[in-house]
């Protein structure tokens, strides 16, 4: 079986990590199918959300293998197979895969079943929702074997939260709970544990019936607009405003409401 699952259904792709037994840590193969999933869910307009989560009950992702990805960046093994190879040679790879440089204006949803740490903190951070099951765990253990979080958890952590809870949690490699995750702003939702992809499947269809024109606009602005002066966040805003309102789904979505009527949304 795929130790990578992509499935697409209606509006929503979700992509799975699959190697439960080693707690979803993530090999060069891997990480070359999830950038091979990214760009698919980039270029279908049929999907509007993705959700993100890994099998099992331990492991929403516990980082790179270390037995694998890691030696093999490291230079402590040389590459053995086409994933190796492409690892290294290609940087899209690794730009898609940690959800870094790779532009993306869909939605993603985290559902976070187990353990999510290093890369999969990272990766985490990349996503737009969050929800995780009450035995979840976080952490950037990186320094505690004298590395460091490389796939952009340095900028976005102190970003995303308070800077001093950030750098706790950068500077110690100490893991907190998904409650304590939630009172710092990290995740949107703890859940019991059998609840997760529900809840996570709930969320992403409520986006997916919004106007796909008008969701994606509106990340692409957040992102662009953070650390701007207001000045300049406000002209990103009107550049979408613009292009939003010119939009067949913008004219639909008021008449829809005025007939009572579901709207039929094209991304036009």
């Amino acid at each position: 079986m795929s130790t990578l699952i992509y499935d697409k259904k209606d509006a929503i792709a979700t992509v799975t990590f699959n190697r439960p037994q080693s707690r979803n840590a993530l090999t060069p193969e891997m990480l070359c199918r999830f950038a091979e999933a990214l760009l698919d869910f980039k270029h279908d307009d049929q999907l509007r959300v993705m959700i993100l989560t890994g099998a099992g009950d331990q492991a929403f992702c516990a980082g790179g293998d270390l037995g694998s990805t890691l030696p093999l960046m490291t230079g402590a093994r040389p590459a053995m197979d086409q994933w190796d190879k492409r690892l290294l040679e290609d940087p899209f790879v690794l730009a898609a895969s940690s959800l870094r440089e790779f532009e993306l204006h869909k939605p993603i949803i985290a559902a976070i079943n187990g353990a999510c740490f290093a890369a999969g903190f990272e990766m985490m951070l990349g996503t737009d929702i969050r929800i995780a099951a009450h035995h979840a765990t976080f952490a950037l253990p990186e320094v505690k074997r004298a590395l460091i979080p490389f796939a952009g958890s340095i900028v976005r952590l102190p970003r995303q939260i308070a800077y001093c809870q950030a750098m706790e949690l950068l500077l110690t490699g100490d893991s907190v709970t998904a409650e304590k995750a939630v009172s710092m702003g990290l995740v949107n939702y703890a859940v019991p544990a059998a609840e997760v992809m529900a809840k996570a499947l709930e969320i992403a269809q409520r986006i997916a019936m919004n106007g796909p024109l008008a969701v994606q606009r509106v990340k692409q602005t957040a992102i662009q607009a953070s650390g701007l002066p207001l000045s300049a966040g406000y002209l990103l805003e009107d550049e979408s405003k613009q292009l939003v309102l010119a939009s067949d789904d913008a004219k639909e979505g008021p008449r829809a409401f005025m007939e009572k009527r579901s709207p039929l949304y094209s991304g036009q």
